[in-house]
């Protein structure tokens, strides 16, 4: 009887356990989700530059115009790294969050999606035309189909999104802030790339005719 009751017992304790261990891996998924979009958002990329390297087109032009973009990406491997470390409990700078709630996590994940499949969008939309950087060799075109049709920038909308939906799954400050530093490098970038349209272009701008990011 005693044998029955210790039986029991274990598996009772067995299925509280395993039970726990089914909610702790349902809150953390959102943080593989963040980790693996910033995977595949770096990977899309950088196989378009390659796809369009192979057709002869040099689309990597980062750094051409402005010497200072080099400061970037240390800037971008920290961002990765915070997230990595956040994700899978690795040192980190801080790890202060201003609110847990799981449900606004997965709007994150929402949010994290969304700007995949804008950027996935957008860089379809651009064919050959995709530049990382400004191509001053080849500015004499704009595109106005596919999403270029809905906004001007699209490939910083995505940016944008996914930056939010990061926040929202690692709610700390240093994430925010780089939310507001985005923000104004997005900005920067979009002033500089309106400033080398050639000027038959920019009646087109005023027009309302959409100019690609």
């Amino acid at each position: 009887m005693r044998c029955a009751i210790v039986a029991g017992e274990l598996w009772s304790l067995g299925s509280v356990t395993s039970r726990q261990s089914e909610l702790e891996s349902s809150s953390r998924m959102p943080r593989y989700v963040a980790v693996l979009t910033l995977v595949v958002m770096l990977g899309m990329v950088l196989t378009r530059v390659l796809m369009l390297r192979r057709k002869g087109v040099a689309a990597m032009r980062f750094g051409k115009i402005d010497k200072t973009d080099f400061l970037i990406p240390p800037f971008a491997v920290l961002y990765c790294y915070l997230v990595f470390a956040a994700a899978f409990n690795g040192p980190a700078v801080s790890t202060h969050e201003f609110f847990q709630t799981e449900a606004i996590a997965w709007i994150g994940v929402a949010f994290c999606f969304a700007g995949l499949l804008l950027l996935l969008w957008s860089l379809v939309s651009f064919g050959q035309s995709f530049r990382v950087g400004i191509d001053t060799d080849h500015s004499d075109k704009l595109i106005t189909t596919g999403v270029f049709a809905f906004s001007r920038n699209p490939i910083y909308v995505a940016f944008a999104a996914i930056l939010l939906g990061q926040f929202l799954i690692f709610p700390n400050w240093i994430l925010l802030a780089y939310i507001g530093a985005g923000t104004w490098l997005f900005h920067r970038q979009v002033l500089r790339e309106e400033a080398h349209i050639p000027p038959n272009l920019v009646v087109g701008r005023c027009q309302g005719t959409p100019i690609a990011a």
